[in-house]
C-alpha cells in the first residue's frame, strides 16, 4: 500500500514539476534531468516553511505547493544530503523511489509555523499550520540567534536535529522573553504564568547546518 502511495504522489507532481521545468532556463539544472541513474528534481524552502519548484520565477503563497498528502509524504522523507559533490548547493534531499529530490533552504527545511496541542501537550507544528508534521515543544530549547535574531527549536533527528521558528510565532514567543541587564539573549522565557530557563544549546548546532541565507536580510 506505502509502494502504491508512492508512486501515486511521485507521478502526480511529476506532471507539475515538468509543466514548470521550461521555467529553469539559464539554470545549471533542468527539472527532471536523468543523472547519477536518478531522475532529479529541485525545491526551495523560504523562511515561512513554503515549499516551491527552485525554479519558480515568483515565489509566494500562490505558487507554493499546497496538497497535504504531497508536502507530508516529501517532508517526512526529507534528509540531509550524503552526496558531497553537490552538498554545498543542495544540503538537503527528499527521496522519492527512483527520483532523487534536491533542495535548498533560506535557512532550514523544517520551518516551525504554529503551536498545536496534542493530550493536552504543547507541540510545533511543521509542514503547515494545522499538524501536518509535529514536534514536541520543550520551552527550554528555544533560543535566539545573536547574529540574525532568529528563533529557534530542536527537530527531529533525520532533519538535521533543529529547526526555524516562523517569524509570527517567534514575534509571540519573543514578547514573553526574559532578558537580564548588559546581555543580548534571552535568560528565560515565561509562558502560561511559568518562567522556563533557557539553555541556548542548540545554537551550537546551528553553526554547523548549512543553508543559503541564514543570516540574510528578508522582506515578511
Amino acid at each position: 500500500m506505502a509502494l502504491k502511495i508512492s508512486k501515486f504522489y511521485c507521478a502526480l507532481h511529476n506532471q507539475v514539476r515538468l509543466l514548470t521545468s521550461l521555467e529553469s532556463s539559464g539554470r545549471p539544472y533542468m527539472q527532471g534531468q536523468l543523472a547519477n541513474n536518478e531522475r532529479q528534481y529541485f525545491y526551495f524552502i523560504d523562511h515561512q516553511g513554503m515549499l516551491f519548484l527552485d525554479d519558480a520565477r515568483m515565489k509566494n503563497f500562490t505558487s507554493c505547493f499546497k496538497e497535504k498528502k504531497f508536502l507530508k509524504f516529501f517532508f517526512k522523507r526529507l534528509k540531509m544530503n550524503g552526496n558531497l559533490e553537490n552538498l554545498h548547493e543542495w544540503p538537503y534531499v527528499s527521496p522519492c523511489g527512483e527520483e532523487m529530490n534536491y533542495i535548498k533552504c533560506d535557512d532550514l527545511p523544517v520551518v516551525y509555523q504554529a503551536i498545536i496541542y496534542d493530550d493536552e501537550e504543547p507541540h510545533l507544528s511543521w509542514g503547515d499550520e494545522h499538524g501536518l508534521l509535529k514536534y514536541p515543544l520543550n520551552l527550554s530549547d528555544i533560543a535566539m540567534c545573536p547574529k540574525s535574531g532568529r528563533v529557534y527549536h530542536p527537530a527531529p533527528y533525520r532533519q538535521g536535529g533543529i529547526g526555524l521558528i516562523k517569524s509570527k510565532l517567534a514575534i509571540e514567543l519573543s514578547n514573553n522573553f526574559v532578558f537580564e541587564e548588559n546581555r543580548n539573549l534571552p535568560s528565560g522565557i515565561r509562558w502560561n504564568d511559568q518562567y522556563y530557563a533557557l539553555n541556548h544549546q542548540i545554537l551550537k548546532l546551528l553553526d554547523s547546518r548549512p543553508s543559503v541565507g541564514r543570516y540574510s536580510d528578508f522582506e515578511e
